[in-house]
């Protein structure tokens, strides 16, 4: 039996700056699967992805960070890129809604740098992440336990190091949303 996401809804929560194919791979598994995806954005309009360090493509936002409500989506997906990252995590409605998700025990999947806004949201104590390999600092400063693995899920929090994981990430977070 093939596995449906229909009726499920997932935000990405990107700036200008993301790793393109960390937004592209994951929304493309679960469209492809029936979820519904919005691009969440710190303001309305277009965000442009990056392909590592080349500009990428623009993609359609489908509300801001301050209009989206956390009750109205199953799972929240953070994309890293450097520049996306660095921003997003000092915006207080970004770091609102992932505080807001952790709290509701909606699921938050993370890749790459997009562990940087757990870090300032205060969500990696006592948690065990995989991230890109130099944020191991940060997480382990901010109380979280860094691990080397392809694919890690603690509680509700899925996280993956880079853009070779995102099949293994794409697996656990569509296991999680079936469940």
């Amino acid at each position: 039996m093939t596995t449906s996401l229909k009726g499920k809804r997932v935000a990405l929560l990107v700036t200008d700056g993301f790793e393109q194919v960390e937004l592209t791979g994951p929304k493309d598994a679960l469209e492809q699967l029936g979820a519904t995806v919005d691009i969440l954005s710190d303001s309305t309009g277009q965000v442009k992805g990056w392909h590592h360090d080349k500009p990428g493509d623009s993609f359609t936002v489908s509300k801001t960070f301050e209009a989206a409500n956390i009750g109205d989506y199953d799972a929240l997906v953070l994309p890293g890129g450097v520049m996306n990252s660095d921003t997003i995590r000092s915006i207080p409605e970004a770091q609102s809604l992932v505080v807001q998700a952790s709290q509701n025990e909606v699921p938050i999947a993370v890749i790459c740098h997009g562990a940087w806004l757990l870090v300032s949201s205060g969500l990696v104590k006592g948690r065990t992440i995989t991230s890109w390999s130099s944020l191991k600092d940060d997480i382990t400063n901010a109380g979280g336990k860094w691990v080397d693995e392809e694919v890690v899920t603690d509680g509700t929090l899925i996280s993956s190091r880079k853009p070779d994981d995102i099949p293994a990430f794409n697996k656990k977070l569509i296991e999680t949303l079936a469940a």
